[in-house]
Parts: structure tokens; sequence; C-alpha cells
């Protein structure tokens, strides 16, 4: 069989039916920009390395139970995993204390107040909620491409590609929405400074 004349969803559908070497086609076929998307956020090629191979343990795992639904979307599928756990992995190092062995050990170095960051944090979440409720009342073809440059990160190129339109009418769409999101907040009277 002929892999690379098959869509990524009939890829898909043959894993699932039980040929390995359709997923092993479909990762290598994305490998290059998944490992980069992952490399450009981490900037250590083995900490990439490792997600690399986290962001495919959960698709693999997400696949084999059956809770894929992005039809024809694989690859923003697995960009929106990679973003996620990159995420995962710098919360964690914040988590992680880290202190010099010395005489002068510092407890308040490991245990810090969060409740003063709690207030600010909570308030941003709120913000974001609001911002991506109105993103839903902006037209398709603008909340797309909306979201393909803030939430997937893709360049104006990738969404032409990806919508079938001209870079400029993606550019131009962007605007538009941009434009419509500010109108949106004056109108619900959303504060996005805190």
């Amino acid at each position: 069989m002929e892999f690379s004349l098959l869509s990524d969803s009939r890829l898909i559908e043959y894993y699932i039916q039980g040929d390995e070497n359709a997923l092993e086609f479909l990762i290598r076929k994305h490998q290059n920009r998944i490992f980069n998307f992952i490399y450009s956020k981490v900037r250590n090629r083995d900490v990439a390395n490792d997600l690399f191979q986290d962001v495919f343990i959960k698709v693999i795992n997400t696949l084999k139970m059956g809770n894929y639904s992005e039809e024809g979307k694989f690859l923003p599928w697995v960009l929106r995993i990679s973003h996620n756990l990159v995420i995962d992995y710098f919360r964690k190092l914040k988590r992680i204390p880290s202190f010099a062995n010395s005489e002068d050990f510092d407890i308040f170095l490991v245990v810090k107040d969060d409740g003063l960051n709690m207030e600010s944090r909570m308030i941003k979440d709120q913000i974001d909620s609001d911002v991506i409720k109105l993103l839903e009342e902006l037209p398709d073809d603008q909340k797309e491409v909306l979201k393909m440059r803030i939430f997937q990160d893709m360049s104006f190129k990738e969404i032409a590609d990806n919508t079938g339109v001209s870079i400029n009418t993606a550019l131009g769409r962007m605007r538009y929405a941009l434009i419509n999101l500010r109108k949106l907040i004056d109108k619900h009277q959303i504060i996005i400074t805190h």
C-alpha cells in the first residue's frame, strides 16, 4: 500500500484497524514540524526529544481508546497536544525547588507563599475565558484564522495552506478578527488589564 497517497484521516483509520505502519508513516510525515515546534519552545534538544516521545504516547493512547474525533485535522490536534505538554513541562520546572548545597540554606526559597499570585491567576483565567467566549461571536473564517494563529501557533503561510486561501486573505481575516474582537470587548465591557 502506498501511504503517501493517503490523507491523514485515512492513515488514522488504517492504524485504528490494526496497521501499525500507517501510524509510523504519519509520525514520520509530521515529525519535523512537531519536533521543531516543541524545540522552538524549550530550546533544549534532549527535552524536545522527551516531549516529542510523550506527545506520540498520548496520541497513540487517544487513538487506541477511540477518543480521536478531529476529522482531517491531525497536525493541528498533535500541535495542541505538544503545546499542552510544553506548558506542563514549564509548570513542573517552576514547582521543583532549586537551591545550592550551602550552610546558609534558606527555607523561604523553597516554601514561598503563592497566595498573592493566586488572585492574579484567577483574574487572568477569567479574562482568557471571556475572550474565548467572544471568539465564538466572530464570523467563522475570522475565528478559524485567529484560533490557528494564536492557539496552534501556525504561520500565515500554514494558515493559508490549511484554509485554501492566499496569505493576503489570511492576513486580512486576522486583521478583521482583531478589529471585531476589540469591538466585542468594548461592547461586552470586558476589562482586559488588571
